[in-house]
């Protein structure tokens, strides 16, 4: 029997004398003469063991790393010129007076200590063995405390926690559902839930003014280094509000959660950009502001140039950046290339050279144009800029990509630095021109503007919504809205959607059914768990935060999952697989 007495990160000077019992695994063995120096871990820490008895000695040298031990011995002070002043433990050593072998390792298939060893598909096959990896483990404890800090936060703002159904009704809106069969119910499906939407909604309506809960919920879509097919989300919802009250209470959670777990102050309030002005300066809803290189409406001097290939033009957009000589040939055509790969026909570029501009179209430009194009942007001496011309859309996004780029390449993006800000006044609606209709850019129950209720009929394409993100360092954390409270506003939402009468009342009957029974103003706001406390560890994969992560298909290669399932639960299910040549 045993029954540890510390862990392995809190013995020190205090200690000294004491009679101990620790339980670990074996970090690494190094045997002086008639001596083996033994490094025990666990998640607390690394203690050094010292073997001196013949005894232990012959189990010490059955040992191997990963080897799962205890040990009893007494605390004793190291010598002067072996205190480790790299860990937690490095004053004290413990002397053995017994060790016991609790279970043997076989020879790991991925190292621990060294990441970069193995392959992503290795090291998610052997994930719990990945996740001996201190790193991970703190990423995890990090994950803990964050969620802790939540709770104890909204709690004391008297937001009560409660739990969702997990098994929901399939209402697909924007990414595809994952589907579970009934067995009861022959030919139905429930859904995982994409966003607990429209329960917390429902909340409202029941008088239970202040919700929140930190819960699953499952897209099936296109994975990305954010994104993971199941995630984690902190959902809330308040009755009563506007936006500056959910925005307020928002800053205040982040900053709290900032500064209790990593000791980070961050200043508010946030600042607010606009949709339009977010695009218009940075190309994108999901800015980066740990870096300037703000976009440039350049059509005005395209306009005059030479240049055919920007002639009659929508948009030309431009950006400058300070370090030319980074930008190497090589290094204008590898951004050329990730332009036109993002479907613009090029990326154009001159450079600012003793108050000239030198390089790429600038022939096409003459020398007061020139000159005039250096004032207007107070181009500085050895910068250069890239130019992308197409309809707005298209070259905003490509050269706002083309800065993030440039700003990884440049290492502009310092992880402990942290720049948020509100993303506001979203269009409510967005042409789908493949499919023929209007589609809602954030979801179907975002309220609209007071202001522009009335443009609902005549002009739905300019109405604003009472949406808002908050976005961290080019990642959106945070999405919500002010909801729609009347049922017949909700209606004709859906109506703008393309929605017909039978679809609405199919999908979701009950609950404009619900919006009729008096119905509060009510607002609220889900953030990515997960982005959150990737931002916490200053990583920039959010598999590094999730203990058991899928891959970017969406597989789990430790369990094998998913995986084919026994005809007699398709039976059970009255399922039967139709393959594809493919599978055969």
């Amino acid at each position: 029997m045993f029954s540890r007495t510390n862990n392995c990160g809190e013995l020190n000077k205090t200690h000294i004398g004491s009679n101990v019992l620790l339980c670990g695994w074996v970090n690494s063995l190094r045997t002086h003469g008639k001596i083996i120096f033994i490094d025990i871990r666990d998640r607390y820490g690394k203690t050094q063991i010292i073997l001196d008895k013949d005894d232990l000695i012959d189990k010490g040298n059955s040992l191997s790393n990963e080897d799962v031990i205890s040990i009893s011995g007494k605390v004793s002070a190291r010598t002067k010129d072996f205190i480790n002043k790299e860990i937690a433990t490095g004053e004290i050593e413990v002397i053995a007076d017994t060790l016991n072998i609790l279970s043997v390792s076989d020879p790991l298939p991925v190292p621990i200590h060294d990441r970069e060893a193995s392959t992503e598909e290795q090291r998610l096959k052997y994930r719990y063995l990945e996740l001996r990896n201190k790193t991970l483990q703190d990423n995890l404890i990090k994950r803990h405390h964050a969620a802790q800090v939540v709770r104890n936060f909204l709690s004391k703002k008297d937001f009560i926690e409660i739990e969702t159904p997990v098994l929901m009704k399939s209402t697909p809106e924007g990414a595809r559902d994952y589907l579970v069969p009934s067995r009861v119910h022959h030919g139905k499906f429930y859904a995982l839930p994409q966003s607990p939407q429209m329960y917390k909604q429902l909340f409202m309506i029941s008088g239970l003014d202040k919700y929140f809960q930190i819960v699953k919920c499952f897209r099936d879509e296109d994975l990305r280094s954010d994104r993971q097919p199941e995630f984690t989300q902190i959902d809330l919802e308040m009755s009563f509000v506007d936006e500056p009250d959910v925005r307020n209470l928002v800053e205040s959670l982040i900053t709290t959660v900032f500064k209790e777990v990593n000791d980070v102050k961050i200043k508010k309030p946030f600042p607010v950009l606009t949709y339009n002005d977010s695009i218009r300066r940075y190309g994108t809803d999901k800015p980066d502001l740990r870096y300037d290189m703000e976009l440039n409406d350049f059509k005005e001097f395209s306009n005059k140039s030479d240049f055919k290939s920007f002639q009659d033009l929508e948009y030309v957009s431009m950006l400058s950046v300070e370090n030319p000589g980074f930008f190497s040939r090589k290094i204008i055509d590898e951004l050329d290339n990730y332009a036109k790969s993002l479907g613009a026909k090029g990326l154009a570029w001159m450079k600012c050279k003793n108050n000239a501009l030198d390089g790429g179209i600038s022939r096409f430009f003459d020398t007061k144009l020139q000159s005039d194009i250096i004032s207007n942007y107070q181009l500085k001496d050895n910068s250069i800029c890239f130019m992308v011309g197409d309809n707005s859309k298209l070259a905003l996004k490509v050269l706002g990509s083309v800065r993030t780029k440039i700003a990884e390449m440049l290492n502009l993006c310092d992880n402990t630095i942290l720049k948020p800000v509100w993303i506001v006044d979203f269009p409510l609606f967005e042409w789908d021109e493949k499919e023929k209709r209007f589609e809602s850019v954030n979801h179907p129950f975002t309220a609209p503007k007071d202001s522009d209720i009335d443009k609902l009929s005549s002009s739905p394409e300019s109405v604003i919504s009472k949406g808002y993100d908050i976005v961290i360092n080019g990642y959106e954390v945070a999405g919500g809205s002010i909801r729609i409270h009347d049922n017949k506003m909700q209606k004709q939402i859906f109506e703008i959607i393309n929605m017909k009468e039978e679809e609405i009342n199919e999908k979701f009957g009950f609950f404009i059914d619900a919006l009729k029974f008096g119905t509060p103003p009510h607002g609220g706001i889900a953030f990515g768990f997960d982005r959150l406390v990737m931002l916490l560890c200053g990583v920039n994969n959010i598999r590094d935060i999730i203990a058991f992560p899928k891959t970017t298909s969406a597989s789990a290669l430790m369990e094998e999952a998913p995986n084919t399932i026994s005809e007699t639960q398709l039976n059970d299910l009255n399922i039967s697989i139709n393959k594809n040549e493919k599978d055969i």
